[in-house]
C-alpha cells in the first residue's frame, strides 16, 4: 500500500487508536503517525512500546501540521477536545473519530472546527473488552464494517480518502447518516450492552445464588454477558447519555418482546416459544453468511486478544 497521509494524529491512545497504529504501520498507509492521551501514564506507555512515531503532551501539539486528525476519546469529551485542537488545524486537514455515537458528535464537534477543515465522522464496528494502550492489534478492524457519516456539504474527495485508508486497513465501509447510524447502533450495539449490564448486575444482587456459583456455573451465555460488562465504563457511560433517545426506544421495544414471552412461558405455549426462537435463529446465521462471525463452538473468537463487542 502507499502512504495517504502524511501526518496522522492520534488523539487518545486506546484499543482503536493503537490499533490504527498498528495497522497504519503494518500497511505504510501513514508517512508519521504522532499520539497523544490525557493522561501521563498513558503517554508514557505508549512511549515505551513505540506505539506511534512521536508521543507528545498536548492535543494542540499533536495536530500541529497532520493531514490527518483522529478523536478517539470518550464521546462525552469530543466538544472540549475538538475547541483545543480548532487554532491549531491545518487547513484542508480531515477531522474524524471513531465515537460509538455520531449525531452528539457531529453536534459537539462541527461548530468549532475552522473553514477549510474537512469534518468526516467515522465509527469503526470493531473492539474487544480490553483498553489502554497495550490493547490494539493490527488485525482488529479486518473484514469488520467501519461507518462514515459525513456531514452536509462534505468534499468527496476527503470522504474518499479517508475510505481508502480505512479500507487498507482491511475494513469494509459504508456511509449512513448520523441519526439513522445511532439508531442502528442502539439494535445492535448499545442495548445489548445495557441488557447485559444488567444482567450480570442481577447475579450480583441475587443473593440466593453466591458469587462462586455464579464463576464457577457460569453458562456461555452468562460468560458472554460478562464479557460485554467488562467494557470501557467510561465510553458506556457517554454512549447511554448521549444516545438516549434511540436507546430508550429500543429499550421500550425490548420491553414489548419480554412480555411477550413471559405470557408465553406462564402460559406453557410451546409452540409460540418455538416459533419465536426459531424466526431468531435466522438473525445468527445471516450474521455468519456476512463473515462477521463463524459457527465454531467459542462463537468464531479468537482468545484472549480478540473477542469483545464494538461500541
Amino acid at each position: 500500500m502507499s502512504v495517504i497521509y502524511q501526518k496522522v494524529a492520534l488523539i487518545g491512545l486506546g484499543l482503536i487508536a493503537g490499533s490504527m497504529a498498528h495497522a497504519m504501520r503494518r500497511d505504510g498507509l501513514a508517512g508519521e503517525i504522532v499520539g497523544t492521551a490525557r493522561s501521563a501514564e498513558t503517554r508514557a506507555v505508549a512511549r515505551d512500546i513505540g506505539l506511534c512515531d512521536r508521543v507528545v503532551d498536548s492535543a494542540s501539539e499533536a495536530v500541529e501540521g497532520a493531514d490527518l486528525v483522529v478523536l478517539a476519546v470518550p464521546v462525552g469529551a469530543m466538544g472540549r477536545v475538538a475547541g483545543e485542537i480548532a487554532p491549531h488545524l491545518a487547513p484542508g486537514a480531515t477531522v474524524t473519530d471513531v465515537g460509538s455515537v455520531k449525531k452528539d458528535v457531529v453536534d459537539q464537534v462541527g461548530h468549532h472546527l475552522p473553514e477549510g477543515v474537512h469534518f468526516i465522522p467515522g465509527h469503526p464496528l470493531a473492539g474487544t473488552e480490553h483498553s489502554g494502550p497495550r490493547s490494539g492489534f493490527a488485525e482488529l478492524f479486518e473484514n469488520r464494517y467501519t461507518l462514515l457519516t459525513p456531514v452536509e456539504g462534505s468534499d468527496p474527495e476527503a470522504v474518499a480518502r479517508l475510505r481508502a485508508l480505512w479500507e487498507g486497513m482491511g475494513a469494509n465501509v459504508e456511509e449512513m447518516d448520523a441519526e439513522h447510524h445511532d439508531l442502528v447502533l442502539a439494535v445492535t450495539s448499545h442495548t445489548p450492552h445495557l441488557i447485559a449490564y444488567t444482567m450480570v448486575g442481577v447475579a450480583d444482587h441475587l443473593r440466593r445464588v453466591t458469587e462462586s456459583e455464579v464463576i464457577k456455573y457460569s453458562a456461555a451465555g452468562f460468560r458472554d454477558f460478562t464479557r460485554i460488562a467488562a467494557s470501557d465504563p467510561t465510553m458506556w457511560r457517554d454512549v447511554f447519555l448521549t444516545n438516549k433517545e434511540a436507546v430508550l426506544d429500543i429499550l421500550g421495544r425490548f420491553t414489548e418482546e419480554l412480555f411477550v414471552l413471559q405470557r408465553a412461558i406462564r402460559m406453557g405455549d410451546g409452540d409460540a416459544l418455538h416459533d419465536y426462537f426459531t424466526r431468531t435463529r435466522a438473525i445468527r446465521r445471516g450474521i455468519i453468511e456476512a463473515g462477521q462471525d463463524t459457527d465454531a463452538p467459542d462463537f468464531g473468537r479468537v482468545k484472549p486478544r480478540k473477542g469483545g463487542d464494538a461500541g
